[in-house]
């Protein structure tokens, strides 16, 4: 087939590198305009583009998908599928009837859950044992279209946001090149969404990423793993920004044994008056290797953080040079 091929950032580039390799012909890689990047503002290309040039392979970068010009480029170089993942504009209905099989799209969730920007993240938000991608026809509206083919993984106890992504971005690539090859010996079978069981995510403000102590240890371990490595999940310690890496969510007896014992720490004489119903956000203890915090719902343990302007480190390294006091409070 001849492809025109529709993605940005490095989620697409397995997908790209698997067409490449295949029999398929990439006529064209269309990705986002080159943007501003880091502290000096530096004009950086994106991973796809990066790729694309790597391999000879034309690049166009429309500032909008909808314009004529771009439409017209799109029309002239007579695609047979346009194979969409992570562009980042809305394709308008006069480009999705162009190529001779239509557009399809790579979603990174078991659709029709999880339609819209961050598939990936709330999966490990909301504690899913299952994940996966689709592949499915592209239409007007935002991932509605007829599913194509679907592949499932399950999620790891430590799965992050950062590390399913990984996986899902290796099976996209996998997949579809099984759907172009069913499309084009007319095996493909197109199964319409159910709209009722449809869920919608928007995309992730950095705002999320505030730890609410009110909530349960065992969400907020959650919402740390959902957000590593973008934007991350953090806290304030003395009014300055604290980012949570890594914590774990103890059970029912881990907590009971962590609020009912003394927890020493270098530099502190003393535990928190309120150690065993502590205030949510207090330190309630230190161990060696972590700081343990309590929630609305059980004790947080935290075991990598970073304080703002400083690398990241494990516990024990922070203590080191941040001698936490129990009783201290963690936020606003």
């Amino acid at each position: 087939m001849r492809i025109v091929f529709m993605g940005t950032p490095d989620f697409s580039v397995p997908t790209l590198q698997a067409l490449i390799a295949s029999e398929h012909e990439i006529v064209a890689v269309v990705t986002q305009p080159d943007k501003p990047k880091g502290r000096g503002k530096a004009i950086q290309m994106s991973p796809v583009k990066e790729t694309a040039l790597a391999y000879g392979i034309p690049v166009l970068q429309p500032v909008r998908a909808r314009d004529e010009e771009f439409i017209g480029q799109i029309r002239k170089l007579a695609p047979d599928v346009c194979v969409v993942i992570a562009f980042g504009q809305i394709l308008p209905e006069e480009l999705l009837q162009i190529p001779r099989y239509g557009c399809v799209n790579i979603h990174a969730s078991l659709l029709p859950r999880y339609r819209g920007a961050s598939p990936i993240q709330w999966a490990v938000i909301n504690g899913d044992e299952e994940s996966g991608v689709t592949t499915m026809m592209m239409d007007a509206g935002m991932d509605t279209g007829d599913m194509l083919e679907k592949r499932v993984v399950r999620l790891d106890q430590a799965e992050t946001g950062g590390s399913l992504s990984d996986r899902l971005s290796i099976l996209g690539g996998d997949l579809i090149l099984s759907t172009l090859e069913k499309m084009e010996n007319g095996s493909i079978i197109r199964t319409p969404q159910d709209h009722e069981q449809a869920t919608y995510v928007k995309k992730i403000p950095k705002s999320l990423g505030e730890i609410d102590w009110t909530m349960s240890a065992a969400a907020i371990e959650r919402l740390i793993r959902g957000l590593n490595p973008w934007p991350s999940a953090y806290t304030y310690y003395k009014g300055k920004l604290l980012k949570i890496w890594e914590a774990q969510a103890p059970s029912e007896t881990d907590n009971r044994q962590i609020s009912g014992k003394r927890l020493e720490k270098a530099g502190s004489d003393r535990q928190s008056e309120n150690s065993k119903s502590g205030l949510y956000g207090e330190v309630i203890g230190v161990e060696g290797d972590r700081l343990h915090v309590q929630t609305g719902e059980g004790v947080l343990s935290i075991t990598a953080l970073q304080l703002e302007g400083k690398k990241r480190m494990d516990a024990a390294a922070f203590l080191q040079g941040y001698p936490v006091r129990a009783g201290e409070r963690l936020g606003r």
